[in-house]
């Protein structure tokens, strides 16, 4: 692979992150309510599932997931309505100051990496994504598996900076509304998690049609 065409495929992936995913709403929601540096667990669950998600599409798994129509479609539902609930439940808790409080400190970092990861699996098309990228910018005359290395990496360093990003982003938003905004900053998390859960709703029914 060529310098020219890894800056190619780095600006097509730049151009994709652009607009938030259910991920990244998490990731918002999270920084929130429990602190930049605890939501960088959900970062790196997010990354982790998507490490897996690039090596199933590089072993050749990604026909097989077309396959399991049902399977996808069970996964991903799965994933909404843990997200929904997640966000109701932080939102009812929102009213109680330190119902709310108590709920942010116990959170533990094992709860908020399985959140970005399952995010992020709950996609599982994804596999299908990555299978259908990939091969664009790989040049057959060379060797195969560091290409698929530098791209699978190079992907992972630009959504962990944008999720990141995001995640200060929000730190900051929480920072300037402590004290009596602490039930407003757990709203405001809790509607960028049923966002993510919309925003992955509506990419299953498009998926579905």
């Amino acid at each position: 692979m060529s310098f020219e065409i890894w800056l190619t495929y780095l600006a097509t992936v730049l151009a994709f992150m652009i607009t938030p995913g259910p991920s990244h709403l998490l990731m918002l929601s999270n920084s929130l309510t429990h602190g930049f540096r605890p939501s960088l667990a959900t970062a790196a669950g997010d990354l982790t599932a998507n490490a897996f998600q690039m090596l199933a599409a590089g072993l050749g798994l990604a026909a097989l997931l077309v396959a399991s129509h049902n399977a996808l479609t069970v996964v991903k539902w799965a994933g909404v309505a843990y997200l929904v609930w997640m966000g109701i439940r932080m939102w009812r808790n929102a009213g109680h100051t330190n119902s709310a409080a108590n709920a942010a400190r116990s959170a533990s970092l094992a709860m908020l990496w399985s959140q970005g990861f399952l995010t992020s699996a709950a996609n599982p098309k994804a596999v299908v994504f990555f299978a259908a990228l990939f091969p664009q910018f790989i040049d057959p005359n060379m060797s195969f598996v560091p290409q698929f290395l530098a791209l699978s990496i190079t992907y992972l360093i630009v959504d962990g900076l944008f999720l990141s990003s995001y995640g200060a982003s929000a730190n900051w938003l929480a920072a300037k509304l402590k004290g009596n905004a602490t039930a407003l900053v757990h709203r405001i998390g809790s509607v960028f998690l049923i966002g993510a859960a919309v925003t992955l709703g509506l990419k299953t029914l498009r998926d579905g049609a």
